[in-house]
């Protein structure tokens, strides 16, 4: 016989034996093999939880993804020599957020410094 927490199986077959209550054996209904119910006295079965197993609220809260930025949110960004299509300003500002899954490259938000021209691309 071999046990799996509460479950006891067939050595011979693998099939799940019957349970254990009040007989002297236990017998296998596929290969007719039969286990002293002797052998099982002294069973017990623990169980434990995974920590994250009952998540709380503030622990959900704080693992959201940030989405959006608010304008305050901005900061002026590193300057890269990129034309505006705007103006022609041959500087822009810009700055990256991963605003799509992991395996997808992340969104360039890109700002004209002279004329405040703003678009963005996906990479």
């Amino acid at each position: 016989m071999s046990v799996v927490g509460s479950m006891i199986f067939c050595v011979e077959c693998g099939n799940l034996l019957d349970s254990v209550s009040g007989q002297k054996s236990i017998d296998c209904n596929v290969c007719a093999r039969s286990y002293d119910t002797k052998r099982f006295k002294n069973l017990s079965v623990v169980t434990q939880s995974s920590p994250d197993a009952f998540p709380s609220t503030l622990r959900a809260k704080a693992s959201l993804v940030k989405t959006s930025l608010k304008s305050d949110e901005l900061e002026d960004g590193a300057t890269i020599k990129e034309k505006c299509p705007q103006c022609g300003n041959e500087e822009m500002q810009y700055h990256t957020l991963q605003l799509r899954s992991a395996d997808e490259g992340a969104t360039v938000f890109y700002t004209c410094p002279k004329c405040a021209y703003k678009f963005r691309t996906n990479n």
